[in-house]
């Protein structure tokens, strides 16, 4: 029996933005009880990235969405949504989105913002992906940023080496595809949430409950547990609803939390780490933009290829957690 004619959503181009503020685990070591092996060991983190005075989460999401932008050979104008993921916005409102519309002149696109967290890509690239099936929209810009050192309590050593700023963006097209696996385009989607467990990952601020920014407050050990399992339980479930399996991964691009998490993963999926792409050492964990990051990282080296199947998946306070099965 021959598959039907779907709509597919298919990336037409990618582009990521880091702060020019290079942070070495060393430079930690002068006000913490820390080192880089300490760091290194416990999270495959070398250095990250810090945002300056003055650079917002917009800026960061403007420069990655004109990266990706110039890589799709696209113009702002031929957009019809922006959709960008950040836990960490430039005010309560408006929307980070708006601001990324405003500055790159994409003047016929709506725009809006998702949270959750290191989830965060994962959510915005399932709800543009329902979008340009329904027909809403048939080029949305996916975006993820952060500017996480701005939510940093710089006395807890158990947090602050961790986390780092930057930005990815995505553009999906609308294509017309046969419905089979071999479609360019995405595939599946999974998300899950489980707010029981918002304890163990939060902010310790926000502006109905306490008026201010806070902090950001980790129960380290808990939070591996859940991830690894969690983690590998949605991209099995997401691979099943593409009807494929784990043999037919040519990569995992994974929100880059911790190394250990990430071959944990693995490892569960039974893949080799050559088969996964690795940003982590460089850019800490960056939440929501972290896979978009290593997307655009593994797109410039050359390593992710037309056709090529690419599992990407996230777990983030809420919980909230979920994969993208897609063709590249």
């Amino acid at each position: 029996m021959t598959a039907s004619p779907v709509t597919r959503a298919v990336v037409k181009g990618v582009g990521h933005y880091l702060p020019q503020n290079v942070v070495p685990n060393s430079a930690f070591a002068k006000t913490l009880d820390t080192s880089d092996d300490w760091i290194v060991s416990r999270s495959g983190i070398e250095r990250r990235h810090f945002a300056a005075k003055g650079e917002n989460t917009s800026h960061l999401a403007a420069h990655a969405a004109r990266a990706a932008l110039a890589n799709a050979g696209m113009g702002a104008d031929a957009l019809d949504a922006i959709i960008v993921a950040t836990s960490t916005p430039d005010l309560t409102f408006p929307s980070v989105a708006t601001m990324v519309q405003a500055e790159i002149g994409a003047h016929n696109a709506y725009a809006f913002d998702v949270q959750a967290v290191c989830a965060g890509f994962v959510y915005a690239v399932a709800n543009a992906n329902a979008q340009i099936v329904s027909g809403q929209a048939r080029r949305i810009l996916v975006i993820g940023a952060e500017t996480f050192s701005r939510i940093m309590d710089w006395t807890d050593r158990g947090t602050c080496v961790l986390f780092g700023d930057g930005a990815g963006a995505l553009i999906l097209e609308a294509q017309t595809a046969t419905g089979g696996t071999d479609d360019r385009g995405i595939l599946s989607v999974d998300l899950n949430a489980d707010g029981r467990h918002r304890d163990i990952l939060y902010v310790d601020g926000g502006v109905s409950g306490t008026g201010t920014a806070g902090f950001l407050r980790m129960q380290g050990k808990e939070v591996f547990r859940q991830a690894v399992e969690k983690l590998a339980q949605t991209a099995e479930t997401a691979l099943q609803k593409a009807g494929l399996s784990a043999d037919d991964i040519d990569w995992i691009v994974p929100h880059q939390a911790n190394i250990r998490i990430i071959q944990g993963t693995a490892r569960k999926l039974g893949l080799p780490m050559e088969r996964v792409i690795v940003t982590v050492q460089d850019h800490g964990n960056t939440s929501a933009a972290s896979i978009p990051l290593a997307l655009s990282v593994g797109a410039a080296e050359g390593k992710l290829k037309r056709g090529d199947l690419i599992v990407t998946e996230a777990i983030g306070g809420g919980l909230a957690w979920g994969a993208v099965v897609l063709r590249w």
